[in-house]
């Protein structure tokens, strides 16, 4: 099967030469990581019918950009079909992205589903919404794409996410997971790919800058200066401010996990460590707590 190249198109001509040379070797960049993270884990497949989430901010924007890209000379042939989840938030510029998604003249959906109700009256005024709104909107995606036959959800989802999600919890949820670049869901139905997974989003942000893409802005939560994540973002940006390589090396250690070195008893069997024939002993006293402090 052919395709008809869609890729959002800048004139080059017009930049001055160094930038032109900067802007050629950014989307190269970003063609030559997204390619790298696909390979890695496998995450298309020839025949693959790929469900790619677009919000309509930078990274989902970036990624739908990337893959028709990588589309026109793959090595494997795979679908594409862009999908929108309009939660109903007042303002809601509603033409934005079915008009970008017509001129790139690919296949797309818009789900209506009016989960900002739904948000507003069960959270409390001033508690954070991100987490029952990522719930509602991860569950009317999944849904649909298990009812359309689509075989991989791809989401927007970048390096500097992947980090802040293991501090988040590590600092707020007691363990030491982040965000897989290839995840099967839960009820076993889908399976979830972040393309972006070995990208900046700094290159994301210049990026979507070049390409002038239509961003919309989301006014659910954006103001809510509280947020864990947040937090956690700024923290990482004083880090890179001292050390620009933190990050990288972070993301390098959650792709070199070391069960033996950590304490996990179910991922690594610390108890039959040694002398497997030595018999089990309680050494816990009478009144002893069971679990540490």
């Amino acid at each position: 099967m052919t395709h008809t190249t869609t890729e959002t198109t800048v004139d080059l001509s017009r930049l001055p030469r160094r930038a032109r040379t900067e802007s050629l070797k950014l989307n190269k960049r970003l063609r030559r990581l997204v390619g790298q993270a696909i390979q890695d884990y496998r995450m298309i497949e020839h025949g693959d019918r790929v469900m790619v989430c677009l919000s309509g901010g930078k990274d989902s924007y970036t990624m739908l950009d990337i893959l028709l890209q990588l589309r026109e000379k793959a090595p494997v042939d795979f679908e594409i079909h862009a999908v929108n989840l309009d939660q109903k938030q007042p303002g809601f510029p509603e033409h934005i992205l079915p008009e970008y998604l017509a001129d790139l003249d690919i296949p797309y959906t818009i789900i209506e589903q009016d989960t900002y109700s739904v948000v507003k009256r069960v959270i409390p005024e001033g508690k954070t919404m991100c987490s029952l709104c990522s719930r509602l909107r991860r569950g009317a995606l999944y849904t649909f794409a298990a009812e359309h036959g689509y075989t991989k959800i791809a989401l927007g989802h970048h390096k500097d996410d992947i980090v802040a999600t293991f501090f988040l919890n590590l600092f707020f949820g007691g363990r030491l997971a982040a965000m897989p670049p290839k995840l099967r869901s839960d009820d076993g139905r889908n399976m979830v790919i972040r393309p972006l997974a070995y990208c900046r989003e700094r290159d994301i942000a210049n990026y979507t800058e070049e390409r002038a893409f239509p961003i919309i802005p989301c006014t659910l939560c954006g103001s809510q200066d509280d947020l864990q994540r947040q937090q956690v973002r700024r923290m990482i940006a004083d880090w890179e401010r001292s050390d620009p390589s933190r990050i990288e090396h972070i993301f390098t250690s959650l792709c070199n996990v070391q069960p033996s070195q950590l304490a996990d008893r179910v991922l690594f069997d610390f108890a039959n460590l040694g002398d497997r024939n030595a018999p089990d002993h309680d050494w816990l006293m009478p009144g002893t707590a069971t679990t540490a402090e």
